[in-house]
């Protein structure tokens, strides 16, 4: 007799379905799985047949024959061993074809016959739904995690013997809902708060408008003045994610296996700090099964890298295309899969391998390892990040001063209203904030005056600017105009765009 037993496979943050066919035959007794499965989907034939006998149930001494389909389609990781034990249990007539209907079933076994918990059981169950699957059987650690696709019957499931009670003798079980909502309501407030970061008034406005036109920042400047204190509090004024991104990032954590079913809804946004020893494929992603990197890991939050220079040059160069398209291909021998990438990079920097240079005389650099060490960043890299702040030294006044600068919410009102104007704006152009815009769209939503475009000309030649470079000003200025409230870009959101071009600034006076 064939089973089909209906379960799903990962294609980087999508689901698909996989049909699991058991089949039971006379013969030399044996047990063999096809399918193109890895070697974690092979040694799932031990745990099964293990899992069943120390159940309490029978396995036919005949010879038993697994087919994942389709087989054209590499199956990886131990989701499939639920599955293939109720389509060998379906094939001896312990449970009818009918009981698992329309139902999809994931989940690893125990040798002892437990149902344990597995990664990206999430856009598996968005796959099902998508498929118009009524029901879903996964590991009851996974329960949670599963109702989030919703309109969807989930069963968290403990063993394969309570599964046995539910399909056969028709025992009664509740599916698992989760109020979304209370997730959202029930998020903690963070301790980390604008108003704790003394003097840095320039900088704080560099982030506020690469918050508010979701733009990447660079800060510049000696140590102990801050950059990482202004960094770790950047997530606090961006604007509170919406619940499709909520789900994209859950997406994302829980096929790297980083989800934990106490925070089944990501409902903050990612703060990512890679340590600069890190390899270029925990970056952007990969391995030999390739899972998301730091980039996507960020997505929807912020990627912190701090000590930029400090950083391998590939892993640096290795960003270029994230950072333009937002998204990451990785290529393997069995298909290529994509992973999202749509972080805001905020990174800091020493203008020298001591720290020191153009601020204290402790500076011992010379002038070739000054150059040598800014050399670490590409030209086409630094020309991505759109805005470049100086940092500079806070006096003895300003840490000693009473009063508190303005806090996160303050700013962060500013912040959203500028980026309801923007998604307002592009509601039919297919992107959100002004760091979206395409060369052509700028000619369309940037539009300068006489004044402004004679300031524009200047600067461009002064400064040597690139292409890319005069359109990254362009729209740090409609970002700034958003700000405040402003229709038309003005001159004096040209020019203030402009000192947010530090290192441009820097060439143009050498």
């Amino acid at each position: 007799m064939v089973a089909k037993i209906d379960s799903c496979g990962l294609m980087g943050i999508d689901g698909y379905m996989v049909e699991v066919e058991v089949d039971i035959s006379n013969g030399l007794p044996g047990f063999e799985i096809v399918g193109l499965p890895d070697n974690a989907v092979k040694e799932s034939k031990e745990r099964v047949r293990t899992a069943i006998k120390n159940s309490g149930l029978e396995q036919p001494v005949k010879k038993i024959t697994v087919n994942l389909a389709p087989a054209n389609l590499r199956k990886e990781g131990p989701a499939y061993d639920l599955p293939i034990a109720v389509g060998i249990l379906t094939a001896m007539g312990f449970f009818s074809a009918e009981s698992v209907r329309e139902s999809v079933i994931i989940g690893e076994l125990s040798l002892d016959g437990r149902v344990k918990s597995v990664s990206g059981v999430l856009p598996m169950i968005f796959s099902a739904k998508k498929a118009g699957f009524k029901r879903c059987y996964v590991p009851a650690g996974n329960a949670v995690e599963a109702s989030l696709a919703g309109d969807i019957e989930v069963y968290g499931i403990e063993s394969i013997r309570e599964l046995a009670d539910i399909l056969k003798r028709g025992q009664k079980k509740e599916p698992t809902v989760t109020d979304i909502e209370a997730l959202f309501s029930a998020k903690e407030k963070g301790e980390l708060d604008f108003c704790d970061v003394k003097g840095q008034e320039s900088v704080k406005r560099a982030l506020e408008i690469a918050a508010a036109g979701m733009h990447n920042v660079l800060m510049i400047g000696p140590p102990g003045t801050g950059k990482t204190m202004l960094a770790k509090r950047f997530p606090t004024i961006l604007p509170d994610l919406t619940f499709e991104e909520s789900i994209e990032i859950t997406k994302i954590y829980s096929v790297a296996g980083m989800l934990k079913e106490r925070d089944a809804l990501i409902t903050r946004r990612p703060f990512r700090s890679p340590h600069h020893t890190v390899s270029g494929s925990a970056m952007v992603g990969g391995g030999r099964v390739p899972k998301p990197g730091k980039v996507s890991l960020a997505s929807n939050g912020v990627l912190f890298l701090d000590e930029l220079p400090e950083f391998q040059r590939n892993v640096l160069e290795e960003l270029r295309q994230p950072l333009e398209d937002r998204c990451v291909t990785i290529s393997r021998v069995n298909g290529s899969m994509s992973y999202p990438a749509k972080f805001t990079l905020v990174a800091s920097m020493n203008p020298c391998p001591c720290g020191y240079y153009g601020y204290s005389d402790k500076c011992t650099c010379t002038v070739n390892q000054i150059s040598k060490y800014m050399g670490r960043i590409s030209g086409p890299l630094l020309d991505r990040i759109d805005i470049q702040v100086e940092c500079s030294a806070v006096d003895y006044k300003e840490l000693e001063a009473k009063p508190k600068g303005e806090s996160s919410e303050e700013i962060r009102k500013r912040v959203v209203a500028a980026h309801k104007r923007q998604i307002e704006r592009y509601k039919n152009e297919g992107i959100l904030f002004n760091s979206h815009l395409s060369a052509s769209q700028i000619e369309k939503y940037c539009k300068l005056g006489a004044e402004e475009s004679a300031l524009m000309k200047n600067a461009f030649d002064k400064m040597q600017l690139s292409a890319r470079a005069y359109h990254k000003i362009l729209k740090i200025a409609r970002t700034i105009a958003d700000l405040d409230d402003s229709e038309n870009i003005k001159a004096a959101h040209i020019a203030q765009a402009l000192q947010f071009r530090n290192l441009d600034r820097l060439k143009a006076i050498r």
